[in-house]
């Protein structure tokens, strides 16, 4: 039998901030512990962003199945001397026990659309806060950066090399699942491959020829030693005179039965460069040899590759990717909308929310296209397909999680469902999303049942 993917070890309970236990430990002395609603959304956009990719629901679920204050961290909490015993002995049996809705990893939304729930006593729906944004947030964000990538090079062969740039380990993994959920093909970190079954892609540093003689050796050594996948970096010194000994080198590799299967170019200007190495392969008659451009990209530069035709087979795309450097957050909240049976909304000046459960009905065009959102209250009848559903009840998932490569062509088909100009890298005209009448009441009553407090 094959091995278990290792795994990073799980961060505890710990992993929040401080004012989620002080906040329970009042909620706990004062008995609240009646239904609490909670959901998470993004306020709005960045400026350069026409939509965005929910992803992180599999490790969301694998929090909330899992939660639970080890004795160690009840000690060390004991001796902060701010939480008092019984407090303590509550968190020592306390496990997620609620419910949870979301809309499926992999589909477009926007401003406003809640696409996770939680419903629960609200002690477990309020500790969870901390956790569940920190792994929604960040999956999200970089489904969304790698969607636009995606959008820009069809055809071309992507791979995630961001895990150097990264801030931190769980951010490399979980940055290269997010990336191939939304339409990359590997991954260079090798964890993500163990442990998300994510196809794997490397080829060569520049120590590597740098510690060799000479680039001829170095090529060498590397097919040698790795026959089956022979992709060279040919940028150390001199890009043209590293392809044209690649194409001298070729003959003797081929008849050990070893395939120059690409070259890849790391610096410089991209296109130029892989228009003259493209012309030195095809005269020395490697035309099979794939060109395969990294060094600082991202959807704009990749597009005015693209475009220009140059001929350049795939990508290597890292630290614009794994940081979403152009848009490095979300403005995103998870906040409480109902409350023993009751609606709550936050009124704060730029943050105003919609209280209640909420369902964000889709519609489609003739064309297959989404064509307007409608943000309504649980049970009401609206058009289209409602996105958000059951996932989780009594702190277990409803069914087992769909395997990675199922989320990865969920993606796909959702994507292919933007109208055009949303799909495009340009800000385009505002998607419409329309709030329901009896939203607008309940927000109405909420504001009535404040004034009365």
């Amino acid at each position: 039998m094959p091995l278990a993917p290792p795994r990073l070890a799980a961060p505890g309970a710990l992993l929040t901030d401080l004012y989620q236990l002080t906040m329970l430990q009042g909620y706990v002395e004062r008995d609240m512990r009646d239904t609490a609603v909670f959901e998470f959304f993004a306020r709005r956009l960045p400026a350069r962003r026409n939509f965005y990719l929910a992803a992180g629901l599999e490790q969301a679920l694998d929090y909330l199945e899992t939660l639970r204050f080890e004795q160690a961290e009840l000690d060390w909490l004991s001796g902060l001397g701010l939480f008092r015993p019984a407090f303590l002995d509550y968190l020592a049996g306390l496990r997620f026990t609620g419910e949870v809705q979301a809309m499926a990893e992999g589909t477009p939304f926007f401003a406003d659309e809640p696409i996770l729930r939680v419903v629960a006593p609200l002690p477990e729906a309020q500790l969870v806060e901390s956790r569940l944004i920190n792994l929604l947030h960040f999956q999200t964000l970089i489904a969304s950066k790698a969607a636009r990538v995606a959008l820009a090079a069809p055809g071309k062969r992507l791979v995630d090399f961001g895990l150097r740039r990264a801030h931190g380990a769980e951010a490399g993994l979980l940055a290269a699942r997010a990336g191939y959920l939304a339409g990359f093909h590997a991954t260079a970190t090798v964890l993500a491959g163990a442990q998300f079954g994510i196809p794997l892609a490397g080829t060569m540093a520049h120590s590597f020829v740098l510690a060799h003689a000479g680039e001829t050796e170095a090529f060498e050594h590397f097919a040698r030693s790795l026959p089956e996948s022979v992709v060279l970096l040919i940028d150390t010194y001199d890009t043209e005179a590293a392809a044209r000994k690649v194409v001298e080198l070729a003959p003797r590799l081929a008849a050990a039965g070893i395939r120059v299967q690409g070259v890849r170019l790391d610096s410089g200007d991209l296109g130029a460069h892989a228009r003259r190495v493209r012309a030195i392969l095809d005269g020395g008659g490697l035309n099979g040899t794939t060109v395969f451009a990294s060094g600082n990209l991202d959807e704009y530069s990749i597009r005015k590759l693209v475009g220009e035709g140059a001929p350049i087979d795939g990508f290597g795309v890292g630290t614009r990717l794994d940081t979403s450097s152009d848009a490095p957050a979300l403005d995103c909240a998870y906040k409480l909308q109902e409350y023993a049976g009751q609606p709550r909304r936050k009124r704060s000046e730029g943050k105003a929310t919609w209280p209640g459960r909420k369902q964000v009905w889709r519609r489609y065009d003739a064309a297959g296209h989404c064509c307007g959102d409608s943000l309504m209250l649980e049970g009401e009848a609206g058009e289209g397909e409602a996105l958000i559903r059951p996932v989780m009840r009594d702190g277990r998932r409803l069914a087992p999680s769909p395997s990675l490569d199922a989320v990865r062509e969920y993606t796909r088909r959702q994507l292919d469902t933007l109208p055009p100009a949303l799909r495009g890298l340009e800000p385009a005209p505002g998607y419409p999303v329309t709030v329901s009448e009896a939203l607008r009441a309940l927000a109405a009553t909420a504001d009535r049942l404040v004034g009365r407090g």
